[in-house]
């Protein structure tokens, strides 16, 4: 029977789900739609919907780089409840999709979605699956990519956080070296790799920041900059990854560390990601 466009998309709109499946839920139903929603909440598709407005802040960040150590992705799989995110099928999960993201590196989350998952059904029909099964709202909040001469992944015990680091070299000892900076960056959640990376509007709300404080404190107008500046000083070093502190060293910088390893050696990119 011929089904229209408008019902097609009614039923999308009442189940969430994918525009084809449910052109397939109304055609099996023969345009009845209390069927075909019933067809579709089989594939979880009806749970999504009623559950697309609640919070998803649990879940695993991995980070996984290839074989040839060129390459490597960071991939957020959320849920509702802890109890879910240690569940082993809920693991086993989301490293699928992380393999699948670190084979076809996808541009975007959206794209990463759109690609197969097994046997033609892709990874966002998976989701929906999934959603139904274990009846949480499930989705991926973030995913990241790097290339680079050697890329080394980091997941912090849990998969809480996770993170990437891209250098410029290929040899053992620099897969060595990006093992601590991974580290690093983990842990200390730089917000951009030197001074001259920090995006302008991060810049002017540190020197807002340091102005009100030393207001605050009583400072005279005409010396606010100045103090502001200082601060700001103090943010680059706290807070972009080769002017901290090493942490397996403080008494060195993390571009002391890499230049201590290797005169040549740099970093060419970085991402993190956590759930905290």
């Amino acid at each position: 029977m011929s089904i229209s466009a408008s019902d097609v998309k009614k039923l999308r709109d009442i189940t969430g789900g994918g525009m084809m499946d449910c052109k397939k839920a109304l055609v099996e139903a023969e345009g009845d739609f209390d069927k075909a929603i019933d067809i579709l909440r089989k594939k979880g598709q009806k749970v999504a919907a009623k559950r697309g407005d609640r919070d998803a802040n649990e879940g695993l960040v991995i980070a996984k780089s290839n074989n040839s150590g060129n390459s490597g992705i960071i991939v957020t799989l959320n849920c509702e409840t802890d109890f879910v995110a240690k569940n082993a099928d809920f693991g086993d999960f989301a490293n699928k999709i992380a393999e699948i993201a670190l084979e076809n590196q996808p541009n975007t989350v959206d794209e990463l979605k759109s690609l197969s998952y097994d046997n033609g059904t892709s990874v966002q029909d998976k989701i929906t699956e999934q959603v139904g099964k274990i009846g949480e709202k499930i989705d991926i909040s973030y995913y990241g990519l790097i290339n680079a001469e050697t890329v080394v992944a980091y997941n912090h015990p849990g998969n809480q956080t996770a993170s990437l680091v891209g250098l410029n070299k290929g040899d053992d000892a620099t897969v060595d070296v990006g093992k601590d900076i991974a580290m690093q960056i983990a842990a200390m959640a730089p917000v951009a790799l030197d001074e001259s990376d920090v995006p302008d509007d991060i810049i002017q709300k540190e020197l807002e920041i340091g102005k009100e404080q030393a207001r605050a404190e009583g400072k005279p107008e005409d010396m606010l900059e100045r103090i502001a500046q200082g601060k700001l000083k103090k943010f680059y070093k706290e807070s972009t990854l080769l002017n901290q502190s090493f942490i397996k060293d403080n008494k060195m910088s993390v571009a002391q560390y890499l230049k201590s390893s290797n005169q040549d050696l740099q970093i060419t990119t970085f991402k993190r990601n956590s759930l905290a």
